[in-house]
């Protein structure tokens, strides 16, 4: 998504000009969750997770927002033990100017599948992040904390910018995010232009071991949901006295390696994290949390992270790629296929022609169109 402000995330555009998605005074697309059992989606204007049940009176609008192409999405599935999460990785939202002075890199459109455990288990000891993206926010751009940038420019050395440390310029832009060499727009911190305000709990996404991820707000008592809401705050800090070894100098905030976790200090814990209920958990769940301080993105799972989120060699993302970008569809378009009821209400019959049919039980009225060759029920409110 070679960017310069030139290319955001469209709302739906429906047959009959409604409108599924509308976003925090930018466009945002609207993530489709689907099982067996039931639809679901998930609306960025509200931060409500909706549960389209059979009866829904919604059920129209959501049966078109799967049959309707989406520009720059993202779309979420459950595909058995999964939660899958495909995207073009663009953002949504206003970005910076990229490339600028100090991040000279296009955005660029990308085809991005992500795959996390719907059932995430804690595991009973943290693994470190490493240089792979830790999650992934709703609208499919990566979570990625870690800079690529040491002292020396030596891997080895052990001192690793922190990118939020302000010993490096990476030019990022009002939501913590710039553009890796291949063009894969990510966020280093909070993405402030996903928030729907900066006063309560909001769910962003999805991290490589399954948890969900929340804004830097939530209940005074983490378990009790008609508890005040506060700002979570990390439990790290920046460690007294100087440096012994490589950059030297007081320690500060410019690298990784001058912060330490001092547990009590802060609500969260080393992975910055901690359990308790939220509007999508209800029952109580571990979840993640962006944070104001250090370590902003957490930098280690409590569960067992994805392979789909390592990092291929030769490749500068951790979620598969295709080579033609050019000519590749929005992600889920191509295999998007509208309910085979709406598919044989409209066999035989002409384009425009007003049909009814009915689906989980709901009978519904629609007018025939065509798309991509196939003749389908567009359903009518």
């Amino acid at each position: 998504m070679s960017h310069n402000q030139d290319i955001q995330k469209k709302p739906f555009s429906h047959a009959s000009g409604r409108m599924l998605s509308c976003a925090f005074g930018v466009a945002a697309a609207t993530l489709l969750s689907l099982s067996s059992t039931n639809l679901s989606a998930h609306s960025k204007d509200t931060n409500t997770l909706y549960e389209w049940q059979p009866d829904s009176s919604i059920l129209t609008q959501l049966i078109n927002a799967i049959i309707t192409p989406v520009s720059a999405s993202a779309l979420i599935s459950i595909q058995g033990d999964y939660r899958v999460i495909a995207s073009d990785a663009l953002p949504g939202h206003e970005t910076g100017a990229f490339p600028n002075r100090n991040n000279p890199n296009s955005i660029k459109s990308k085809n991005l599948t992500y795959k996390v455990p719907a059932n995430p288990k804690l595991k009973g000891k943290t693994t470190p992040l490493g240089m792979s993206p830790f999650g992934v926010a709703l609208n499919g751009v990566p979570f990625d904390p870690n800079a690529a940038e040491f002292w020396q420019n030596n891997r080895r050395s052990g001192w690793q910018y922190e990118a939020l440390g302000g010993g490096v310029n990476l030019g990022l832009d009002k939501s913590s995010a710039h553009v890796q060499p291949d063009g894969t727009y990510h966020y280093h911190g909070i993405p402030y232009l996903l928030l729907v305000d900066r006063s309560s709990q909001q769910l962003l996404g999805y991290a490589a071991d399954g948890f969900p991820i929340y804004s830097p707000w939530g209940y005074t008592d983490a378990m009790d949901s008609s508890s005040a809401v506060v700002e979570l705050k990390s439990a790290y800090s920046i460690k007294s006295g100087s440096r012994s070894s490589g950059p030297k100098g007081s320690y500060d905030g410019t690298f990784v390696e001058d912060y330490q976790y001092q547990a009590g200090s802060g609500q969260l814990d080393s992975c910055n994290g901690r359990s308790g209920v939220t509007a999508e958990y209800p029952q109580g769940t571990y979840y993640y949390v962006i944070s104001a301080q250090f370590p902003f993105i957490p930098r280690c799972f409590k569960g067992t992270p994805d392979s789909s989120f390592e990092r291929k060699r030769g490749a500068n993302n951790g979620a598969q790629q295709r080579a033609d970008q050019g000519n590749r569809q929005p992600p889920g378009q191509a295999g998007r296929k509208p309910p085979a009821q709406a598919i044989a209400a409209c066999k035989d019959k002409s384009e425009g022609a007003k049909v009814s049919f009915n689906v989980n039980n709901r009978q519904l009225s629609g007018t025939c169109r065509s798309r991509n060759g196939q003749l389908f029920a567009v359903p009518q409110r």
